[in-house]
């Protein structure tokens, strides 16, 4: 096998494993305060009282960016495209599959397996847990590929100039506004549309979540750039070049 399909393969199924990740243990609320042993912060946003509480999503969505720019940066726009197209044909599949898991006749004694544990109904838990609700899951999905489609322009537009062809910055600057709006659409789709939250609640919580991940886009740049080292040792210069060049033409050479 080539060595920049074996990488695209590897790239891609990390890619959309950890999208799928994302959005099934995306139901959980965590303190981040109390994850790290610290006191809760709380703040107002637009009169909203908030603390340091993300879905956990979070925690894997910055490998999500990292590789988008990595896949953009040596196969391009249509390299990126295509795994997104993907990773949602995929992420919708496995919600059709969960929706139908949950709609089986439970067994009665596995109902109440986990009886002693605190948990009365195993098969309620079970529908709560993994039956997200439909605007959540539109809201989701559509922020993502809006997302991923505004990541992918500009960082191609930043690679061609002089300031954004330091891969940090263009990596950097197309994740920090692609992410604002990732942020702002799910919330509104999911909560404003979907469950009537007030404007307000809706900023405030988007900001919320935006703020956190710009945070870590920016901790996650020694990352990138250590995945990008990786690549090029293993592709060689010449070869990584001519991957560049392509990419920027969005040209897949495969």
């Amino acid at each position: 096998m080539r060595k920049e399909v074996k990488i695209f393969s590897i790239l891609g199924a990390i890619f959309i494993a950890n999208v799928l990740l994302a959005e099934f243990i995306g139901v959980k609320i965590f303190s981040l305060s109390k994850t790290i042993g610290i006191s809760d912060w709380n703040y107002n946003l637009w009169g909203q009282p908030m603390s340091l509480q993300y879905t956990a999503g979070v925690l894997i969505w910055p490998v999500v960016f990292i590789l988008t720019d990595i896949i953009n940066d040596y196969y391009g726009k249509k390299g990126v495209q295509f795994l997104t197209y993907l990773a949602v044909a995929i992420s919708i599949y496995a919600f059709l599959v969960m929706n139908a898991a949950i709609s089986l006749a439970p067994a009665d004694w596995w109902q109440s397996v986990q009886h002693e544990n605190g948990i009365p109904d195993f098969n309620k838990a079970y529908a709560l847990i993994f039956g997200q609700g439909n605007n959540i899951i539109i809201g989701s999905l559509t922020a993502f590929v809006l997302g991923q489609l505004i990541d992918v322009v500009i960082f191609q537009r930043l690679k061609r100039t002089r300031v954004g062809s330091k891969l940090w910055v263009r990596a950097t600057v197309s994740t920090l506004v692609s992410q604002l709006i990732d942020s702002f659409i799910v919330i509104y789709i999911a909560f404003f549309l979907g469950q009537n939250w007030p404007l307000a609640q809706v900023f405030s919580v988007s900001l919320n979540n935006y703020i956190y991940k710009g945070v870590v886009a920016i901790l996650m740049i020694p990352v990138l750039n250590l995945i990008h080292l990786a690549i090029e040792k293993y592709l060689g210069s010449a070869l990584s070049k001519q991957m560049r060049d392509l990419a920027l033409k969005n040209k897949l050479d495969f």
